[in-house]
């Protein structure tokens, strides 16, 4: 199995002055835990991490004293989740079927479910970790006001990892550029194509460290395990 880390995000919502997988939780960086978890998987022989070059040094750094047992592959990001993750496409080794993508900002995800999605995605679906939704959510206009409130029992929070077919992955990325789509994970590409994407339920603590409270979680959950 093939496993992209997306790291070329920033610390803007964090309120950092750096790349957010760069500040510590419990002592470490955000990455060295993403990276723990997927060199725990029993499934991943190869991954590649997608990054912007200023922080090229300190990742290759990191990952250097993870002391890998399998490649680890630098490849430079994009301007967008979207555009880093066609670069990560691009870079994958020639033998490369299927691949997971992976928010490196997700670093309490449990090996088991990089491995539970890695099997689901061998065996030919696409699928995506999620959580089923447990707040009542709410519609809401641009004043403000509710519009709609949808059947909870439908909703599920959609996480990484996330896994494809890499040339229908491929595929679905390059209609992405020449239709102008923009999104935020790339099972809403298979969605805009009608193509079925499969939901395996994860825990909701495979939270994805966005504000400085998501890093209080985080810290308690590492502590508690």
């Amino acid at each position: 199995m093939h496993l992209l880390i997306a790291c070329a995000g920033s610390g803007r919502r964090m309120g950092a002055p750096r790349n957010k997988l760069l500040l510590p939780v419990a002592g470490r960086p955000v990455l060295a835990w993403t990276l723990d978890a997927a060199l725990a998987s029993a499934s991943v022989r190869w991954i590649g991490i997608v990054g912007q070059a200023v922080d090229r040094a300190d990742i290759e750094a990191l990952v250097a004293a993870a002391v890998p047992d399998r490649p680890v592959q630098w490849i430079q990001g994009g301007d967008t989740r979207q555009d880093s993750v066609s670069n990560g496409l691009a870079a994958l080794p020639a033998d490369a079927e299927v691949v997971l993508i992976h928010d490196g900002a997700r670093c309490l995800v449990d090996p088991a479910l990089i491995d539970r999605c890695a099997a689901a995605v061998a065996a030919g679906d696409a699928v995506i970790a999620a959580a089923p939704v447990t707040d009542t959510i709410k519609r809401v206009d641009a004043a403000g006001v509710i519009t709609a409130t949808p059947d909870r029992a439908e909703l599920w929070g959609a996480q990484t990892p996330q896994g494809f077919a890499v040339e229908q992955l491929r595929q679905a990325h390059a209609l992405a550029r020449r239709e102008g789509w923009s999104v935020t994970d790339d099972a809403s590409l298979f969605e805009r194509l009608g193509w079925p994407v499969k939901v395996l339920e994860s825990s909701p603590a495979n939270i994805k460290i966005t504000t400085p409270f998501d890093i209080t979680i985080a810290e308690a959950v590492l502590a508690a395990r």
